[in-house]
């Protein structure tokens, strides 16, 4: 069997114009979220694009809803902020397409980056693409050190229970094949959906590439909303979940 015979055995392409599903958990991100719909709605892609709304007391709201009457935007609207996890699978609920993408409503990933971060899966390498903010190559913003260590320790975690080689585990930017997503088991309601997802994707042993990344970061005072505190319920996590396993959604 030669070179190319094997390669196309192991690519599983998805259609050449898939129907990309974006999921926006948003709250309170009304300096933001505008400029974020705007890069999706002009990328070169079909999508679907399905803003959670997870409690905003701003004026998130109406501009999400702006967007629903000009641009077909689902919006989706938590009555009370119950955090990242819950908007991620809520969106991940009435999500339909062939490929899935995670987009943060803070700008702090870029959507013009989306078509180079599916291209894996589109073309059949991949089932799961992290977009890693740590591999270098893009511009990233200089700043909080102790952060950056903690995202390092806690993709080093990962790489030791999984034996695998991941830089950048809490990546906000992840895409997914969209049949394999909606058939992960998820129930965290805050940031340690990260972990979990991460857990299902590995102990699924799926096709998963990492691709660098630009990360335009936010600082605290500027509305950035991960902080320390949420470091060890994250190595709770990744530790339990490699202890318990994870099971395929019924």
């Amino acid at each position: 069997m030669d070179v190319e015979t094997r390669l196309s055995e192991r690519l599983t392409p998805t259609d050449p114009d898939p129907l990309v599903s974006f999921i926006v958990p948003t709250y309170n991100e009304a300096a933001s979220v505008e400029d974020v719909l705007q890069r999706v709605y002009s990328l070169p892609l079909r999508s679907e694009v399905i803003a959670v709304d997870d409690g905003s007391t701003d004026s998130t709201p109406r501009i999400l809803e702006r967007y629903a009457e000009s641009d077909g935007l689902v919006v989706v609207r938590h009555e009370r902020n119950r955090g990242k996890g819950a908007a991620v699978r809520t969106g991940l609920g009435r999500s339909t397409g062939d490929v899935v993408v995670i987009q943060d409503a803070d700008m702090e990933y870029d959507p013009n980056e989306v078509p180079e971060l599916i291209r894996p899966i589109v073309e059949g390498y991949a089932d799961v693409v992290y977009g890693s903010r740590l591999t270098g190559g893009r511009p990233q913003r200089a700043y909080m050190f102790w952060h950056l260590v903690g995202n390092r320790l806690l993709a080093l975690l990962t790489n030791l229970l999984w034996n695998t080689t991941l830089s950048d585990m809490e990546t906000g930017y992840k895409a997914f094949r969209g049949e394999i997503v909606r058939s992960f088991e998820l129930s965290e309601e805050d940031f340690r959906i990260e972990p979990e997802i991460t857990a299902n994707v590995l102990d699924r042993r799926l096709r998963l590439y990492q691709l660098p990344i630009a990360y335009y970061g936010r600082a605290y005072d500027e509305g950035k909303k991960i902080s320390w505190r949420d470091g060890p319920p994250a190595v709770m996590t990744l530790l339990r979940l490699r202890l318990r396993g994870t099971r395929p959604r019924r």
